[in-house]
């Protein structure tokens, strides 16, 4: 590992004009992704600053009906919150299926936003890869691609995000506080990751000394009603071959025994499939307004999916998400059929 120097935060503005300063620094929050890279050669800092003594810890409600969630909020506290399991259950299950039990008492809310993917050649320094070295080529187009995107890739890369909090704060359409040089500024969570493009190496749309410093979740009572499916190889530590974030509303909850509920409204975002969390706009379009019916659930995966691109390799993903999505709706609307 490359030597740095190391720099304990002590306010925001601080920690930012830090990292502003020097094009070679980095935030370092609970560093399991940071130093993973670090180790492997991919990251090498000259400076590291500490941001884990700033007050960015807490979750509370806000003025109307939300939760703020603090940037330095443990994964394992986050899953834990009483508000977080009874109004958000989606979050909490989504924290509770990333990495293992002693990552998540270390992971934070704002690292976990930004880790970066799990793709094999990613994480080799020793094969091209433009996410990695800008304008190198893509070692996945022509190599193992099994866990790659089959949807918003691009000629330049074809790697997924991993974050399982990610999908489902941008299914529950969450916003990002960030402080930078210039000042503060809200952005959705949506909007904050990118796809690739020609600039792979670009994950969001964050610039150099940007913090996210607190994570909002707007007033949804409906949000109650929601859920994550994650499908993977093994039942534990392991990344998303695909997975499923979803919220529903319906029209007639309550409503009379044996009744087919009318879906009012959807929130759904995917994972395993797109360089981000790919929120699923088709699929919601297509469920508003539809009875919950086993065929209104697999023609909107069909909308969403009519656009996928695919390898032999990953061509699976395909009927996986849809298969997934199906379910997962079935599951959140069967209560009230």
């Amino acid at each position: 590992m490359k030597p740095f120097d190391y720099r304990r935060a002590t306010t925001v503005d601080g920690a930012v004009a830090e990292i502003a300063g020097n094009p070679q620094a980095a935030f370092l929050a609970g560093g399991t992704n940071l130093v993973d890279h670090m180790k492997l050669g991919i990251a090498s800092p000259d400076l590291l600053v500490d941001i884990t003594s700033l007050q960015l810890d807490d979750v509370a409600e806000t003025g109307d009906g939300g939760l703020r969630i603090g940037a330095n909020v443990r994964n394992s506290d986050l899953a834990a919150h009483p508000l977080v399991r009874s109004r958000y259950p989606v979050l909490s299950q989504a924290l509770l299926s990333g990495a293992s039990g002693q990552l998540r008492n270390m992971a934070t809310t704002g690292g976990n936003l930004l880790q970066r993917t799990r793709c094999v050649y990613f994480q080799d320094a020793s094969t091209p890869c433009n996410k990695r070295t800008p304008g190198s080529g893509c070692s996945a187009r022509e190599g193992y691609a099994r866990y790659h995107a089959i949807l918003g890739a691009s000629p330049d890369c074809i790697a997924v995000h991993p974050s399982d909090m990610a999908c489902a704060l941008a299914a529950l359409d969450a916003s990002v506080v960030v402080h930078g040089p210039a000042g503060e500024r809200t952005l959705a969570v949506a909007d904050l990751h990118r796809l690739p493009g020609d600039r792979p190496d670009r994950d969001t749309v964050l610039d150099h000394g940007d913090l996210i410093t607190s994570v909002l979740l707007p007033p949804l009572p409906w949000a109650r009603r929601s859920t994550y499916r994650k499908v993977r190889d093994r039942a534990s530590y392991a990344f998303a071959l695909v997975s499923v974030a979803a919220a529903v509303e319906l029209e007639d909850d309550g409503g009379n025994a044996g009744s087919v509920p009318v879906i009012r409204q959807a929130r759904i975002a995917l994972g395993g499939v797109a360089h981000k969390p790919w929120r699923a706009a088709l699929a919601e379009a297509a469920l508003q307004g539809a009875p919950a019916t086993q065929d209104s659930f697999r023609r909107a995966a069909e909308a969403e999916l009519a656009a996928a691109s695919t390898r032999a390799d990953n061509a699976f993903k395909v009927p996986m998400v849809s298969n997934a999505l199906v379910s997962v709706l079935h599951d959140l609307t069967q209560e009230s059929s």
